[in-house]
């Protein structure tokens, strides 16, 4: 009889483990760590002042959000779809600002030149 009972203690034990392990993987946390990221890169290269890179950047929080709230809901696939989508828009708000600043550039580059050509004559 006291073999039986630690079989029995071992078969609740390993059933407990296994139902631990399942709900783990259903409700593992959402990975929001590259969204966020983007984000705050978009937000650091000055996406705001830029209007198209505004959009982007609102447009990745708004799905940040949703995918949060996806998650809370389980419905973890459609959660990591609209965190790829807030990471996309926020890649490019960062590119939209940075290809505003080298426009800007450019044209105080060609401003400079203009200038120069007029001090030369």
């Amino acid at each position: 009889m006291k073999h039986l009972s630690k079989i029995g203690i071992i078969l609740i034990a390993v059933a407990v483990a296994s139902t631990g392990i399942i709900a783990g993987c259903a409700n593992a946390p959402l990975r929001t760590e590259g969204s966020t990221s983007g984000i705050s890169a978009a937000e650091e290269a000055g996406a705001a002042k830029v209007p198209q890179a505004s959009l982007h950047l609102l447009l990745a929080k708004e799905e940040l959000e949703s995918a949060k709230k996806l998650s809370a809901k389980g419905e973890k696939e459609q959660a990591d779809s609209m965190l790829m989508r807030a990471e996309a828009d926020a890649e490019l708000a960062v590119s939209l600002s940075h290809q505003d600043a080298e426009k800007s550039e450019a044209m105080e580059a060609v401003e400079r030149a203009r200038q120069l050509r007029k001090d030369n004559r």
